[in-house]
């Protein structure tokens, strides 16, 4: 069986959380790296893979089967995600909920684009949007009389994370999602309360400014960045680059996903978790599952952009459908 051919653009948090997960998968090799910044700066921790910068992905399309974009979703995916999906099958984890059918317009047109070859593009396939989205789907289709609620946290959100970090000014930032106790327990007793954003979460960051940075304007556009913050309560903490680095460098996080809901007079609840020791490295995980699915669908002529609503879940594995079912079924 020939081995998917996998290149990865970005190689930050979730960049070198990626390789690992192709690195440790039977199927697939890492074959080029991209990047924005310059390829000599970039550490790949030993690793046989060269470096380019992002223009030379155009003069590579014979050597990739799927790029994995591990860009953010502020400002990288909008731009990245478009360029390399007329060039290669894509993956990415786009996660600005709101902005989710108009990016995933951008891309299906990219993917079909009749002037370059046409390709699958996989969006929004982090966990949440992602697995997170999947239980959402079915529960609501098994308890149609029922109502969804999703918590986040506790832990650090990349994407909020990095939409601070692009403020004019910061150096380093990073910011912990902290799902409300008293909301979690009472949508778990099943009463389907109506809940408003900020009832369910606080957003609390932690930031380090360069120096002569106004802080109190930067507090003011956290807080008030449609999105991510307006609509939560958040807490904006100023430390120094020593405390940031010693007490705020690992990246834990989790949630879960609640439907509760009836059939006739009876009451019923649905519940799924996570509790992840590194949510960079986790995303990079899922992402490269979805890159099997997409190399599979690309082969099969399924071209266009795709959400993992649409992607049947056999795809993501390396077993075979009958492995699959005797193993798992």
């Amino acid at each position: 069986m020939s081995m998917i051919r996998i290149g990865i653009a970005g190689f930050g948090n979730v960049g070198r959380g990626t390789a690992k997960a192709v690195n440790a998968a039977p199927d697939m090799e890492l074959s080029a790296v991209f990047t924005r910044r310059d390829p000599e700066t970039i550490d790949i921790g030993g690793m046989n893979v060269k470096v380019f910068p992002l223009a030379a992905a155009e003069k590579m399309t014979d050597e990739i089967d799927v790029v994995i974009l591990c860009g953010g979703s502020a400002s990288d995916l909008p731009k990245q995600g478009p360029f390399f999906a007329k060039l290669f099958s894509t993956v990415d984890s786009y996660d600005t909920h709101a902005k989710i059918p108009e990016y995933l317009a951008v891309m299906d047109a990219a993917a079909m684009d009749t002037a370059a070859r046409q390709t699958t593009a996989i969006i929004s396939a982090g966990w949440d949007p992602g697995p997170f989205s999947m239980i959402r789907a079915l529960s609501e289709a098994v308890l149609p009389d029922g109502d969804n609620y999703t918590f986040w946290g506790k832990g650090v959100s990349q994407g909020h994370s990095d939409a601070i970090k692009r403020i004019e000014g910061v150096k380093y930032a990073v910011q912990y999602t902290i799902p409300l106790d008293s909301a979690v327990e009472v949508v778990r007793s099943g009463s389907r309360p109506v809940l408003e954003t900020r009832q369910k979460h606080l957003r609390e960051c932690y930031v380090v400014v360069e120096p002569d940075a106004d802080k109190a304007v930067i507090e003011e556009t956290i807080v008030n960045m449609p999105h991510y913050f307006v609509d939560y309560d958040t807490i904006v903490n100023f430390i120094d680059a020593g405390e940031f680095l010693s007490k705020h460098t690992n990246m834990p996080h989790g949630g879960m996903v609640i439907r509760s809901g009836n059939t006739g007079e009876n009451e019923h609840v649905i519940e799924f978790s996570l509790k992840l020791d590194s949510n960079p490295e986790f995303t990079g995980s899922i992402m490269t599952a979805y890159a099997r699915a997409a190399y599979r669908m690309s082969c099969e002529g399924l071209f266009g952009a795709k959400t993992v609503l649409d992607v049947p879940v056999s795809y993501l594995s390396e077993k075979s459908r009958s492995d699959l079912i005797k193993d798992l079924l």
